[in-house]
């Protein structure tokens, strides 16, 4: 309760999702009230080009998206329309059921791994403060879908490995650490990666979804565990293969470091038409 008082006195809408919607003179009061938040009350801004991003037709073909009961449905019915924003749903909603499943589930089967219970969930709840460091550094320095990859197959080996591990080791607690440490890095980045995958007309209900595919994973990780008491495939083999295999379908991803968020589907699309337009120039100029 007070976290939600916190976020509704605290936190501003986003100006990029209120000009999309059409709401121009909110947009503009809560970017002067971010700038007087930041030291920036005396500056001078230029609004008129705010409009053109609002545009009619993009009010309708959002339809909601983002906001409203309806949201989630109408982003799938944009998306529907358009074969690349289907693509990119498809393969970040799989891949993040792969990591939701670890990232749950993982701390649940602790108890398999016949080592001290107490001392297993301690070094569990330690591994997340490193992982949000290294987070917050790949985003900086690697691409998102190279690190999305690299960290679920990581995190698919660690997890196979408890399985040829005897139970009670310290490598085997130590296997399950790393598994653990990298499916955290992973789910972070995840999030961040479809923030900006999908533009701002759809931004919300798509990274929702995003949200809902993890969860979901870790819906299927109760049964796992119980199967793992009796044998510890069911368990640690099947959290590192979802994880490790899952985890492939982000090299289906644009990556988007260093690329500019969009505002509405039809600006994502010249995008997309412009980085298939280059890719064909590299490879004639190859030839």
């Amino acid at each position: 309760l007070g976290y939600a008082i916190l976020l509704y006195f605290l936190v501003q809408e986003s100006p990029r999702w209120l000009l999309v919607r059409g709401r121009k003179h909110d947009a503009i009061e809560t970017v002067r009230q971010i700038a007087a938040l930041n030291g920036g009350g005396g500056i001078t801004c230029s609004f008129s080009m705010l409009h053109a991003c609002a545009t009619e037709r993009e009010d309708d073909a959002a339809g909601g998206a983002g906001g409203g009961g309806g949201g989630v449905f109408a982003t799938l019915r944009s998306m529907w329309e358009r074969r690349w924003a289907l693509r990119r749903l498809a393969a970040i909603m799989t891949a993040s059921f792969g990591v939701g499943m670890v990232y749950y589930g993982m701390p649940l089967n602790v108890g398999n791994l016949g080592s001290n219970l107490y001392l297993s969930v301690t070094y569990n709840a330690l591994a997340e403060f490193p992982s949000s460091v290294l987070s917050w550094l790949l985003m900086g320095r690697i691409n998102r879908r190279s690190s999305v990859v690299a960290l679920t197959a990581a995190a698919g080996v660690c997890s196979l490995a408890c399985v040829a591990i005897p139970e009670g080791t310290g490598g085997r607690m130590a296997a399950e650490v790393l598994s653990f440490f990298a499916t955290c890095t992973a789910f972070n980045i995840i999030l961040m990666y479809s923030i900006e995958l999908f533009p701002t007309s759809v931004r919300n209900s798509a990274v929702g979804m995003v949200r809902q595919a993890l969860v979901l994973g870790g819906v299927a990780a109760p049964m796992l565990v119980a199967l793992g008491r009796e044998r510890s495939f069911w368990s640690f083999g099947v959290f590192g293969l979802a994880v490790g295999c899952l985890g492939l379908f982000a090299v289906c991803l644009p990556e988007t470091r260093g690329r500019s968020m969009s505002d509405t589907m039809e600006e994502e699309e010249h995008k997309e038409a412009a980085a298939a337009i280059g890719d064909m120039d590299s490879n004639a100029d190859l030839v």
